[in-house]
Formats: C-alpha cells, structure tokens, sequence
C-alpha cells in the first residue's frame, strides 16, 4: 500500500502526441513520441507501443503520462515522460486517454 501522499506526488497529465517517430536503436520495438502537454511544453517519450498502433493513427492522440520523473536515457533517446498504457499478456500496450477531448496539461486526479 502507498499512502495518499505518497499518490499525490505522481503527476499525471493529459497531452497531445504532436509527431511519431521510428526507434530503430531502441532495444525494444518502440516509437519516439513528441507530446504537446499545453503549458508545460512539448515532452519526449519513448513508447512500446507499436504491436496495436500505427505511427499515423497516433497524429493528434490525447494520452496521459507522468511528466514528474526524472529523464531517461533509452538508447541514445532521452526520454521525458513516461506515456501509460494497460499491458496484455504479450506485452502488447493500449494506451490510456481521456474519452472526450480536453485541455492539454490537465491534470488528471
């Protein structure tokens, strides 16, 4: 169990996928991700998400990630966020989103 607080440090946002990327040196297959995430700026992310989800069908995608953790390095790739997404058995990922349109950078809570 974690505590309230504990939760409370997590800052998830909702944002915008703005462009989608191969990553050919990722060890995993995976995109490279560029979030618009409204008044916190535009993010980078790698994400493993390329087993349900074409590059062009993520153009304009409303996800939401945590923007509160520190940079990874992935490859030569330095990822800013972390995009969520519910895993299936197979490792395949479907990615978490509001179900109406809103506001980029809005907190989800």
């Amino acid at each position: 169990m974690i505590s309230w607080s504990d939760f409370e440090k997590v800052e998830m946002r909702v944002g915008t996928i703005i462009q989608v990327d191969d990553f050919p040196k990722a060890k995993n297959p995976a995109y490279k991700l560029t979030i618009d995430f409204g008044p916190l700026g535009i993010k980078k992310s790698s994400a493993q998400i390329t087993k349900l989800y074409q590059k062009e069908s993520l153009i304009g995608k409303q996800i939401i990630a945590v923007v509160n953790f520190p940079l990874k390095q992935i490859a030569d790739f330095m990822s800013e966020c972390l995009v969520l997404g519910a895993v299936g058995d197979d490792k395949e990922v479907t990615l978490l989103s509001a179900d109406m349109q809103v506001e980029n950078g809005l907190m989800i809570g």
